[in-house]
């Protein structure tokens, strides 16, 4: 059917006409009330947005149908969003009425996730954005000059855009730092778009608009002289590319006058963060997503929704220049000391209304007059803030003051022009003021006039007729008329003429009720037109003010940001922090989230040179990955601007922050947990420099244990001698607690844990703490081993005894059979003959005899099974030995370590147990095979 188009009704034609201009898209059409899809699209509709599929039957035969309504589009848009469609909005843009046959219909936004400019679609405190990307994105080999990657990035609800070159892996992290609802990318960049850390649709536009001859075209719109402001030719390929798909996003008029101000930035010019660090201190997602916990939701006492979406961009870019960075603590520090300004400004930004997206859809021609009317509140509230601020001293809040326009002219014609209470609707009048202007003032008197005439007339036929009854009414379909019930009607007038007849009475309207009828509804007609045209003219004079608005929306938000950061330092007792310190010395730290989600936090300093490297040992849930995450949370908060959690702070300014913490995996990448460990310290190693802040937790574990220790030792050699990054190391590797003493700027730290009993043990290798409990965890019996440990989260200097991984076993409620014969295999690991660790309460020394750093323990004999093999192979060659001469053979004493003399004194079943012990290849053993092995070899020895 649908290939006989001139067999077609003009209303289907019409439809599939559109579907032809947007072939990428599913076209809603508006008909009456609702936004119908037809045929194959409608099938669709019906599935992804829950409604019924229906039938339309016309002169061409029957065919799906599938609507929505539109007053309730926002929700049916957002599940076809969410299913990955694009939706182009085909609104009658004729009116129906005035229509001479079809009405005209065209596609006046086309709807995507980067594109979504609906208040309802929109999270009203972060931005969304639209991103187009030319070069190398994949993070392969940097290309040299001009030829860099280039990523451009857009918020069409606000007109930010921006742009920015670098070498593929920093475009990348950018990328993943900005994580754009939607990316396009030019036909030459290299982009496996499945390996970005975020969700994303891709776009396929045109591929000619990433020509850089048209790209140039397309920023001359935008641009005075594109190549002078953006030197990049990538540059201006991406950003071009990126105007050309928004411009077509906006329907036929393409609108984006309100994009003025194109800013190029340079990543150089603020802290490096990637998506693994950005996930792993959890900024501004939580690894436990129903609890909600992030830095930024711990630092938000924002006012109003410009300011969140400025703190959120703050926390994503700090600061790497020494001088802006203090110019914000000024100004922090200022309104810290001066609460009742602060409070005030406080209170009035929180009745500042979203300006950017506000003067957006001015700009669009989007804005009600309830639009104009929260502008005009916005701009009442200026003057009162600059007043707040007239006694700054910061040169920050100075500079802001000066720069608050208080648009006396824009915010004196809104209130002028438009009713306090206006209706929703601009095209049925009540929006314009009386006394704004005259032609309208005389329109509506004439209908006001007209209006007092009718409600008179009742009172004046009443009496002319004698008819008590009678009543003058009106109705939208035969307008105003004089009722007269049945048993009057031979009392009616000879001018009256009947209009209706009614079951119980007549109804009539006179000559003069005509004339005044047709006098007050076409004044009420003219009326709303005119007050219609009144307000689309005040709405396009405020819209030349968008540049003037957007940068008033700027200064406001900066303002809540730095108010927002001075009432967290005041709620929470941050302090200022020294910026530029040659040391990284911080007293008292605190993890500013987890200290919000505790009863208590035990508070941990550190205080050491730029450059050196700590290897921090300790049990699991002792809290190594909570202080190594509060450190660089608080070299982060401090570069955005704010105040730290410490009771003193000398910082270095760093350029970037690189993680390895956690767990994770990426099966259908093809990457398992060690893989992705590795390939993010390969990017660590490659990309760290001695301005970096590194956090390593656990490098090596999920290989065997000869493995991960040698890439542990290697990599912490390699930190050291070839980055000089500042190096925070959490490790149960014990064995690299000794390279405190062949490293220079290489140290030990520990957490310090409270034993009770008698029995301890050393620690063992391999662990892994990346998801240990950042709170006080209480102290818990060990059954089995009658001790007792508190895990007391305060940090020393040292390396530590033990990891206590049967007693964190034992409190996350593993079986206690389990746990028992976990400690039996651990105290048959250990030599007789070993030194046993003090018993005394609280001890947690480097001198503890148990610790596997300790000189005179160097060979860690016990922690291992190789160690375990030849500890056995002893002791059965000395107890065969010792049986002998009990039973009078003479022999000589053969040293113990002796093996090819011992084995003259083995059974050979003995010597053939001792054989397959040796085979066993200890690297390439699981720790539950090493047991079962051992305790299979065990029971032959026994037999």
């Amino acid at each position: 059917m649908l290939d006989r188009r001139e067999e077609l009704t003009p209303m289907l034609s019409q439809y599939l006409d559109l579907c032809e201009r947007h072939p990428d898209a599913i076209v809603l059409f508006q008909v009456g009330d609702f936004y119908e899809a037809f045929c194959e699209a409608a099938e669709t509709v019906a599935r992804v947005c829950e409604v019924t599929l229906t039938q339309r039957e016309d002169s061409t035969g029957t065919y799906p149908m599938a609507g929505v309504p539109i007053d309730n589009a926002a929700s049916y848009l957002q599940s076809l969003l969410d299913a990955e469609f694009r939706v182009a909005v085909a609104d009658q843009v004729e009116d129906a009425e005035e229509a001479t046959g079809l009405v005209d219909r065209a596609v006046t936004n086309v709807v995507t996730p980067g594109t979504v400019v609906d208040d309802e679609l929109l999270d009203r405190a972060s931005a969304t954005y639209l991103g187009a990307l030319v070069g190398d994105g994949a993070g392969g080999e940097p290309t040299a000059g001009d030829e860099r990657a280039a990523l451009a990035t857009l918020d069409v609800s606000t007109g930010e855009c921006q742009v920015t070159s670098a070498p593929g892996d920093r475009i990348r992290d950018e990328l993943e730092r900005l994580a754009p609802a939607e990316l396009l990318a030019a036909p030459d960049t290299d982009l496996d778009v499945e390996t970005v850390g975020f969700e994303t649709m891709t776009t396929e536009h045109e591929s000619a608009s990433f020509d850089l001859e048209t790209a140039e075209e397309t920023l001359s719109g935008y641009l005075a002289e594109p190549a002078a402001v953006l030197d990049s030719p990538a540059e201006r390929r991406a950003i071009g590319a990126l105007l050309s798909y928004a411009e077509y996003t906006q329907g036929d008029d393409g609108a984006l006058s309100y994009v003025s101000r194109v800013r190029r930035y340079d990543l150089r010019r603020s802290l490096r963060l990637d998506a693994t660090a950005m996930r792993s201190l959890e900024l501004f997602d939580s690894r436990h997503p129903g609890r909600g916990e992030t830095l930024l939701g711990t630092v938000d006492h924002t006012a109003c929704a410009l300011g969140r979406r400025k703190l959120e961009a703050w926390l994503r870019r700090p600061l790497v220049d020494r001088e802006r960075i203090e110019r914000r603590h000024d100004a922090v520090g200022e309104l810290l000391d001066r609460p009742l300004v602060r409070e005030t400004l406080s209170e009035h930004l929180e009745d500042v209304y979203d300006l950017e997206r506000l003067a957006a859809r001015v700009a669009r021609e989007r804005a009600n007059a309830r639009d104009l009317r929260s502008l005009q509140t916005t701009l009442a509230v200026v003057p009162d803030v600059v007043d707040a601020l007239a006694d700054a001293d910061s040169a920050a809040l100075r500079d802001l003051r000066d720069s608050l326009d208080e648009l006396a002219d824009v915010r004196g014609l809104i209130d002028r022009a438009i009713v306090s209470d206006p209706p929703q609707e601009i095209t049925e009048g009540g929006v314009i003021r009386s006394g704004f202007d005259d032609e309208l003032d005389e329109v509506r008197e004439t209908e006001r006039e007209g209006r007092e005439w009718v409600s008179s007339l009742e009172a004046r036929e009443r009496e002319r007729t004698g008819i008590d009854s009678l009543e003058v009414g009106y109705n939208q379909v035969h307008g105003y008329y004089i009722e007269v019930t049945n048993p009057n009607l031979d009392r009616v007038p000879d001018d009256y003429t009947r209009r209706q007849t009614l079951k119980n009475a007549e109804r009539f309207y006179t000559p003069e009720l005509k004339r005044r009828e047709d006098e007050i509804l076409s004044a009420s007609d003219r009326a709303d037109s005119l007050e219609y045209e009144i307000f689309c003219e005040v709405r396009a004079t405020v819209a030349e003010e968008t540049d003037r608005i957007q940068s008033l929306a700027d200064a406001l938000a900066r303002l809540d940001v730095l108010t927002s950061f001075a009432a967290v330092a005041a709620s929470n007792r941050y302090v200022r922090p020294e910026m530029g310190a040659e040391t990284l010395r911080i007293e008292e730290g605190r993890h500013p989230v987890v200290e919000r989600t505790q009863d208590e936090f035990v508070p941990n300093g550190v205080d050491f040179g730029a450059g050196h490297v700590a290897v921090i040992t300790g049990p699991n849930m002792s809290g190594k990955s909570t202080y190594m995450r509060q450190v660089a949370l608080i070299t982060l908060l401090a570069q955005a601007g704010g105040f730290v959690p410490a009771s003193d702070a000398e910082l270095p300014v760093l350029d970037s922050i690189f993680t390895r913490v956690g767990a994770s995996d990426d099966i259908a990448g093809g990457q398992s947990t060690f893989m992705r460990e590795m390939a993010e310290l390969t990017e660590i190693l490659h990309d760290a420099t001695e301005d970096s802040l590194v956090l390593l937790d656990e490098v090596g574990r999920g290989t065997s244990t000869a493995d991960g220790l040698a890439i542990a030792r290697a990599t912490t050699e390699f930190v050291h001698d070839e980055v000089g990054a500042t190096t925070l190391f959490a490790t149960h590797y014990h064995d690299l607690t000794d390279l405190a003493e062949s490293l220079p700027n290489a140290f030990n730290l520990h957490f310090t844990v409270s034993k009770e009993g008698d029995a301890t043990r050393g620690d063992a290798a391999g662990g892994n703490d990346a998801g240990e409990a950042a709170t006080d965890a209480p102290a818990a019996s060990r059954s089995g081993r009658d001790s007792d440990v508190t895990f007391l989260h305060r940090v020393a200097e040292g390396p530590s005894s033990s990891s206590y991984g049967i007693e964190v076993a034992k409190l996350a409620g593993v079986p206690d059979r389990v746990v028992e014969r976990a400690n039996e295999y651990l105290r048959a690991s250990a030599a007789p003959d070993s030194p046993q660790p003090s018993p005394e309460a609280g001890s947690d020394s480097p001198s503890d005899p148990s610790d596997p750093s300790d000189p005179s323990e160097s060979d860690n004999r016990g922690d291992t099974l190789a160690a375990f093999v030849e500890d056995l192979e002893d002791e059965t060659a000395q107890a065969k030995h010792d049986a002998e001469r009990a039973d009078g053979v003479d022999d000589v004493d053969v040293p113990a370590t002796d093996r090819s003399t011992d084995d003259d004194h083995l059974t050979e079943a003995e010597r053939a147990t001792l054989e397959e012990l040796r085979e066993v290849d200890v690297a390439r053993t699981t720790p539950l095979e090493a047991l079962n092995t051992l305790e299979a070899l065990r029971r032959k020895l026994n037999e």
